[in-house]
């Protein structure tokens, strides 16, 4: 069960997106899913959230959101790069104005010196062709509780990204 401050996030996005009719997808690997079961723990979500991709392996990145293998051999998974193949592969595989990724090391095993646990990248992107990428470093706080963070960071993310955007048109305008 979510706390409180992350179901407070969670309606705030909510709000946000039904009011300018936006609609979202998740892409999540570190977070296996939290993200969007977060938002669907509140009523009226589905008029928001389309779907979530639970990419936890290399080779679910690359066949459910087209993260490349170069960038995955290159960059590795846990990169800036790699979140925002993951956030564009979303937007390109869901009919959704707003994508955000997540993926990262949330301990306790897993990490390699220039990518210590807790660390996390982020990316928020838009239809619109907004990107938003930010990377953190929670340290070593325990597995939980790098993913209830990096829920509220990817929350976060996305009410701003929502906040910038233009509302929809109605379906069938342009």
């Amino acid at each position: 069960m979510a706390g409180q401050a992350t179901i407070d996030a969670a309606k705030a996005l909510l709000d946000i997106c039904t009011q300018k009719k936006l609609t979202l997808a998740t892409a999540e690997s570190c977070t296996g899913g939290l993200v969007a079961a977060t938002i669907s723990e509140i009523a009226g979500s589905s008029l928001v959230l389309d779907r979530g991709f639970v990419t936890y392996s290399n080779l679910a990145k690359q066949q459910m959101l087209g993260v490349t293998p170069t960038t995955i051999d290159v960059y590795g998974a846990v990169s800036t790069e790699c979140a925002e193949e993951m956030a564009k592969g979303a937007l390109a595989h869901a009919s959704v104005d707003l994508a955000v990724s997540i993926t990262g090391i949330a301990g306790p095993t897993g990490a390699v010196p220039e990518k210590p646990i807790g660390l996390v990248y982020f990316c928020a992107a838009s239809r619109s062709g907004r990107v938003i990428a930010h990377d953190r470093k929670y340290g070593d706080i325990g597995r939980a509780n790098v993913r209830r963070a990096s829920v509220l960071q990817a929350l976060a993310m996305l009410q701003k990204l929502a906040e910038m955007e233009e509302p929809s048109p109605p379906a069938g305008k342009s």
